[in-house]
């Protein structure tokens, strides 16, 4: 079992940056790989960035590479999500998740679905203004 609190969410103008924390307790931290996600206002969650479990590999949706950029800090068991140069189409709910791996499996792999993942944080929100 692994818990999830993300944090660093805020209002900030388009063009302007934030770095969201998604801080792990519980099991073996480096078990997981993670991901983060968004809910834009009336629209469906989507995938944003991935982390496989060895840190080495990373994967983005299209709109963020770029920008956006996944990162883990194994020693404070917490993932980060780097956000430079937000625009208003980035306003949404982040969540941070995590999918466990038995043994050595995925180590190398990262996950877009969400239905990879078993575990979520509450989510922080991110308001871009124009």
């Amino acid at each position: 079992q692994v818990q999830l609190v993300e944090s660093g969410g805020g209002l900030v103008q388009a063009g302007g940056s934030l770095r969201l924390s998604c801080a792990a307790s519980g099991r073996t931290f480096s078990s997981y790989a993670m991901g983060w996600f968004r809910q834009p206002p009336g629209k469906e969650r989507e995938f944003v960035a991935a982390l496989s479990r060895s840190g080495s590999s990373t994967d983005y949706r299209d709109s963020v590479k770029g920008r956006f950029t996944i990162s883990m800090d194994n020693a404070k068991k917490t993932v980060y999500l780097q956000m430079n140069n937000l625009k208003p189409e980035d306003t949404a709910v982040y969540y941070c998740a995590a999918r466990y791996l038995v043994s050595s499996a995925g180590y190398y792999s990262t996950y877009r679905e969400s239905t990879s993942y078993g575990y979520w944080g509450q989510g922080t929100q991110v308001t871009v203004s124009s």
